[in-house]
């Protein structure tokens, strides 16, 4: 049987059962084009979630026409050069895909991968992105710096190597510069107490194409569960400075577990669309006055955020946030921020 979440910033397994007791809701929308640009494929966390698991969720209403894989630490090589070993999640899902793609699915899945590499190496993380791109099979589009810090030990987000100040080093802002040099995205994972040091590292690496994750990282757990508006408005200072900057992008998404705002460890049931649209508004509203509808895109972030929604329902959800967007933004929001920002082909 399968268990419920014990706390908020882990990943868990889905529960089936429970995602089951969702109200049913019609698909707003359902010929627009999305393109979700971040997801995971892996076996891994306890629970498989592999192109088969994933088309079960892209093919339950919504026009998903392409997908973007977000590195997850899962499938690397298991031996050679340490700082080579990433490059074996790029061949997995660069195989996945093209596996998926020849059932002439009407979703492009992975059509871009963002990968994992070690910008400590400064310049020499060339050799690793050119690798990357021979293994991405024509996909490979960026890479992502997992920055989340925090001094609390509730708050155990980012891998061992994230430490105070990451962005500041001169030998990452050197592999920063590298990436940039290739024409590739670089996707940043931090939380909101580090938006400043996101906004250092843009106007330090101008060329980079910077891309903000998740919303810039509120939180919501632990030490931040009290005093909410104080961090909403610590959260909201640090995003505007760095939506000041044009080099960079924010995904919209992925705050279902760190900012708490849904508490699915004790609900009964899963969350409607219009709840979830309510509680997430606040976060939302700002990053797109902030950015700009051209400058956002929704995100899924699954598996990760099914552990309180399903696929169908959460972009349902996405939908109602925007619903007083016009055609142009609604294309912005869902599909051309993407495509601009990781070089799809639409």
């Amino acid at each position: 049987m399968t268990s419920r979440p014990t706390e908020f910033g882990r990943i868990f397994p889905p529960d089936e059962p429970w995602l089951a007791q969702g109200r049913p809701e019609e698909i707003l929308l359902p010929d627009l084009p999305i393109v979700d640009p971040h997801h995971h494929l892996w076996d891994a966390f306890g629970f498989r979630y592999l192109p088969a698991e994933f088309a079960a969720d892209t093919g339950s209403g919504h026009r998903v026409v392409a997908t973007v894989h977000a590195e997850c630490h899962s499938a690397y090589r298991t031996d050679g050069p340490p700082e080579l070993r990433p490059v074996g999640e790029t061949e997995h899902i660069a195989a996945l895909a093209a596996t998926a793609d020849a059932t002439g699915g009407p979703t492009r899945v992975a059509a871009g991968i963002i990968g994992s590499a070690d910008l400590g190496l400064g310049a020499a993380v060339a050799d690793v992105l050119e690798q990357h791109i021979v293994a991405g099979q024509g996909r490979f589009r960026g890479v992502r710096l997992n920055a989340s810090w925090d001094p609390s030990p509730q708050i155990r987000l980012g891998p061992p190597t994230a430490r105070p100040q990451l962005l500041a080093e001169p030998a990452i802002r050197e592999g920063v510069r590298t990436v940039a040099e290739f024409g590739l995205a670089l996707d940043l994972w931090l939380l909101f107490p580090q938006l400043g040091d996101a906004v250092e590292l843009a106007d330090a690496v101008p060329a980079a194409r910077l891309v903000l994750d998740h919303c810039g990282g509120p939180l919501g757990f632990g030490p931040y569960a009290s005093e909410g508006a104080e961090h909403f408005a610590h959260w909201e200072r640090g995003l505007r400075a760095l939506a000041e900057r044009p080099n960079v992008v924010c995904k919209l998404g992925g705050i279902m577990g760190c900012a708490a705002a849904f508490d699915y460890l004790r609900a009964p049931i899963p969350p409607s669309s219009e709840e979830l649209a309510a509680l997430w508004r606040p976060w939302f509203e700002v990053c797109v006055d902030a950015f700009g509808p051209q400058r956002c895109m929704f995100e899924s972030n699954f598996p990760v955020e099914k552990v309180g929604t399903g696929y169908a329902t959460l972009w349902n959800t996405f939908k109602r946030l925007a619903s007083g967007a016009s055609a142009e933004e609604l294309s912005a929001l869902f599909s051309r921020t993407a495509g601009r920002t990781y070089q799809l082909t639409l």
